[in-house]
């Protein structure tokens, strides 16, 4: 379930960006911050749904996820195909995720 909730939180968090980035980048209306900001609460709100017992941990592990995700924008909704140093950086980046949410901890 924790997997799927990164995920979602990513969608909406990029989602969220995006519509900054289509207001202030592409010169889109104004009026596509108002569902950036809806998704970007929807975003802060998912991640508080994450089973961690620290916020920082969870947010550390979604890093990994978050840049996963951003490719995969990167390749559907723009278009352009991440390369092989973009799928190695990702996979680096959810191995360190892993380790950050998944590891044994002394009690």
């Amino acid at each position: 379930m924790t997997a799927a909730i990164y995920f979602l939180a990513a969608f909406a968090e990029i989602a969220g960006c995006f519509a900054f980035w289509a207001w202030l980048r592409l010169d889109k209306s104004p009026l596509w911050v108002i569902p950036g900001v809806a998704s970007l609460c929807l975003f802060a709100y998912l991640l508080t749904h994450v089973e961690s017992d620290y916020a920082g941990r969870a947010f550390a592990a979604y890093g990994g996820v978050y840049i996963v995700s951003s490719l995969l924008w990167l390749w559907i909704v723009e278009g352009a195909r991440p390369d092989r140093w973009d799928l190695m950086g990702a996979l680096v980046c959810l191995a360190g995720a892993a380790i950050i949410l998944f590891a044994p901890r002394a009690a």
